[in-house]
C-alpha cells in the first residue's frame, strides 16, 4: 500500500496546488484551467478522446514490438561476432545523433499519411534503448561463468541460451521500460507532422484552438497510456524473473 499511497498522494498534492493557484491568481482558462474543469471535458468528450487514444496506443504498440522483435535478435548478433559489431555499431550510433522529428516528412513523402510512417516513427526512437541493453547485458556475464559452462562441454550455443541470454533479461527488460516511453513520443511525432487522427493531432488542434482542457485532457490520456504499458512491462518482467534480485521485496540476493 505504501508503494502506491506515495504517489498518489504527491500527485493530489499537485493537483489541489495546481486548483487552488488557478483560482487564486484569476488565470485566465484558455491560459491555464483549473483541474476540475480537465475532469469534465474529459466526461464530456470520453467517446471522442477514447477514439483519438486508442489510435495512438495501436502506432505506440505497433512500434514497441518492431523494436523487441528486430532489437533483441540484432543485439544478439552483435554479440555473437565481433567484427559485425564493430561494421553495425557505429552506425547506430550515427543514426541516434539526429533527431527523429527531421526525418518523419520524409517517412510521410515516402510511405503516405497512414498508420505505417507513424510507426516507423515510433520503432526508429524506441530500438536503440533495447539494443543497447540486450548487448549490456550480454556482455556483463562473469568469464568465470562462461568458463565453467565451457569446462563442463557446452557448445557456444548451449552456453547462449543457458548463461548469456538469462543474464541479460533483467538488462533487456530495463531497455524496454525505456524504449516504451520512447514509443509513444514516436507516435506523437509522427502525428504532429501528418496525421487526422490521434492523440498528436489532437494536441496540434486544440493548441491551435486555444482549448487549453481539452490539450490538457490529451496530455492525462497519453500519462495513462505511459504508465499502463510501463507497469505491464514491470509485471511481465516480475512474472518471468522471480528469481533475479532486482523482484525480490526484500532486496537480499539467495545463494546457493
Amino acid at each position: 500500500m505504501k508503494r502506491w499511497l506515495y504517489p498518489l498522494g504527491t500527485v493530489a498534492g499537485l493537483v489541489v496546488i495546481w486548483q487552488v493557484c488557478v483560482i487564486a491568481f484569476q488565470i485566465p482558462a484558455y491560459l491555464m484551467p483549473t483541474p476540475v474543469a480537465v475532469v469534465q471535458r474529459m466526461f464530456v468528450d470520453w467517446h471522442f478522446l477514447l477514439h483519438h487514444t486508442w489510435v495512438t496506443t495501436y502506432e505506440t504498440l505497433g512500434g514497441f514490438f518492431l523494436s523487441v522483435i528486430i532489437g533483441i535478435p540484432l543485439a544478439v548478433a552483435l554479440v555473437w561476432s565481433r567484427s559485425l559489431e564493430q561494421a553495425i555499431m557505429p552506425l547506430l550510433v550515427l543514426s541516434q545523433t539526429f533527431p527523429k522529428v527531421a526525418i518523419a516528412p520524409l517517412l510521410i513523402i515516402w510511405f503516405g499519411l497512414g498508420v505505417f510512417p507513424k510507426l516507423l516513427v515510433s520503432f526508429l526512437v524506441a530500438f536503440f534503448p533495447v539494443v543497447i541493453s540486450g548487448v549490456t547485458g550480454m556482455r556483463s556475464v562473469e568469464t568465470e561463468m562462461l568458463e565453467l559452462v565451457h569446462s563442463m562441454r557446452a557448445t557456444q550455443l548451449q552456453a547462449f541460451w543457458k548463461v548469456r541470454f538469462p543474464h541479460a533479461l533483467p538488462h533487456i527488460f530495463s531497455g524496454m521500460k525505456v524504449a516504451v516511453s520512447f514509443a509513444i513520443v514516436g507516435a506523437v511525432v509522427g502525428e504532429w507532422v501528418g496525421a487526422d487522427r490521434g492523440l498528436g493531432y489532437l494536441l496540434l488542434w486544440a493548441n491551435a484552438h486555444l482549448d487549453t482542457s481539452m490539450l490538457f485532457a490529451v496530455l492525462v490520456m497519453l500519462m495513462v497510456i505511459g504508465m499502463v504499458l510501463y507497469y505491464s512491462i514491470v509485471w511481465l518482467e516480475r512474472w518471468l524473473l522471480p528469481w533475479h534480485v532486482s523482484m525480490r521485496e526484500d532486496g537480499v540476493q539467495v545463494t546457493i
